[in-house]
Formats: C-alpha cells, sequence, structure tokens
C-alpha cells in the first residue's frame, strides 16, 4: 500500500522481518520473492535513507549492522538544510530520522536503483522546482 517505511521503530521491524541474506543472494537483483505458500508476501526494501544530523547517533547504529545483513544499502543524508528536514519534506512531515523504500516497482524504485548501482545520475537542476 504505502511507498515507505518510516521511522527508526517502523524502518526496523521491516528490517527484521526480512530474511539475512547470504553472499550468493546479496549479488541478486533486488526484486521481491514469491512465496510458496499462501501467505501474502513480506516487505522487503529497497534502501535505507538515514538522515546523517541524527543526534543521539545510537538511535540509528543498528541499522548499518541490520541493513547489511539482509543487503539493503544504507544512503546517508545530509545537507545544509539538515538530513532530517529534507527526509521529513519526502514523506510530508517536519521531521524523518530513517526512511525505507519499499520495493513497489515505482518510479521511486527505479531513480534509487539507479542510485545504487551507481549508474550516472543527475538531479534537475535548482531552477526547475
Amino acid at each position: 500500500m504505502q511507498q515507505f517505511s518510516i521511522g527508526v521503530n517502523d524502518v526496523t521491524r521491516v528490517l527484521e522481518r526480512m530474511k539475512p541474506c547470504t553472499e550468493l543472494e546479496s549479488s541478486a537483483q533486488l526484486v521481491p520473492l514469491r512465496s510458496n505458500n499462501n501467505k501474502t508476501p513480506s516487505v522487503k526494501l529497497q534502501a535505507v535513507l538515514v538522515a546523517s544530523d541524527c543526534n543521539p547517533r545510537w538511535l540509528t547504529k543498528h541499522l548499518q549492522s541490520l541493513a547489511s545483513s539482509r543487503s539493503v544499502p544504507l544512503i546517508f543524508v545530509g545537507d545544509n538544510k539538515h538530513g532530517s528536514f529534507r527526509l521529513g519534506e519526502l514523506v510530508q512531515l517536519k521531521t524523518a530520522i530513517a526512511i525505507g523504500i519499499k520495493i513497489k516497482d515505482s518510479s521511486i524504485n527505479k531513480i534509487i536503483e539507479e542510485v545504487v548501482q551507481g549508474d550516472r545520475f543527475e538531479p534537475p537542476p535548482d531552477d526547475q522546482n
């Protein structure tokens, strides 16, 4: 339903529900896996955005190892407006410390894939806002 997992607790919960990856699995494409049983497939994250200005740091420290064990890239966001304000704007809140981007085959997923894959990604110039 929703494209984002918002907040440290929600991101942590989604990551914990994801199956840890082996080295072979981590090199595979980020595609939702089909389940053999009749249950709905669990939510999977494509990437986690973390505000680089989070204080105290221990609030997000666990996300690095958790995301790494699930082969989910962690992207630190920070600029002159502060990462927590920038992430908040993304999800229409005042601030956000962590946002998980769910795999939904949307335009956001395509952009994140380009960033994570290291393809040439150039944001639009500021005057086009």
